[in-house]
């Protein structure tokens, strides 16, 4: 479990291939997490998805990343700055919100501009997640925990709008992000729940499953603190 503050920004600096049809060694850079802590087993989120940590040398941690991951995953393919959290211990405060470190889906930026200091960021998210979204609840994009402040339906899906405070801006990797990129997202988990409960008390028609091919669910494993960002 995670809780979406993002505690550094790392840096992929390797991508080795583990064989034809296996997935991808990753060296990363960790930047300030520190690994004095970390032990072969435990688990790092990277993007937003949870990866078992197979190495620790120095400053830098290996994880083996499966080819279903990365197929249902953005910026684990290539080297490249990452968003990096290690998971949630039972004694540490809960910054953000519930985070499984499993993805849900891709979305699409579709916008990142300037509002007085802080940045609104919007996102097109598919169909099959849409109906978790709500205006003043959690999502994860790319690993950070974040607020939603507007939700817009489409007949594909919906666009949700978020605002990225400066801190959040520039301590993340979500201040690179350009209109066309796709991003990891994972939904709350609670809005998940209620959905299971009143589908099976017959009180609302029961969803497609989010983790189904079509949306992705990628896990490997079962500080500049970043903020929400997201709260207004």
């Amino acid at each position: 479990m995670f809780t979406g503050i993002i505690a550094a920004a790392g840096r992929i600096e390797t991508v080795e291939p583990m064989g034809a049809d296996a997935g991808l060694r990753l060296t990363i850079e960790a930047g300030a997490l520190g690994l004095d802590d970390v032990a072969i087993g435990d688990s790092i989120a990277i993007q937003g998805a949870c990866m078992t940590v197979v190495r620790v040398d120095g400053p830098r941690f290996v994880v083996e990343v499966s080819r279903e991951s990365l197929a249902r995953t953005v910026g684990l393919d290539r080297p490249g700055a990452v968003n990096l959290e290690k998971a949630l211990r039972l004694a540490d405060r809960l910054g953000g919100h519930l985070v499984s470190g499993h993805v849900d889906g891709l979305g699409q930026v579709l916008a990142l501009a300037p509002v007085g200091e802080s940045w609104r960021l919007d996102v097109a998210v598919p169909a099959a997640l849409a109906r978790y979204f709500a205006y003043k609840g959690s999502v994860t994009v790319n690993g950070v925990s974040l607020t939603v402040n507007q939700v817009a339906d489409r007949d594909d899906g919906c666009t949700i709008s978020i605002n990225l405070i400066p801190h959040t801006f520039e301590v993340t990797t979500l201040g690179s992000l350009r209109p066309g990129r796709q991003v990891n997202l994972e939904v709350d988990m609670i809005a998940r729940y209620c959905e299971r409960m009143l589908s099976e008390s017959g009180l609302i028609p029961p969803g497609a499953d989010p983790a189904a091919p079509d949306t992705g669910q990628a896990s490997e494993s079962a500080t500049a603190r970043s903020g929400r960002g997201g709260a207004a």
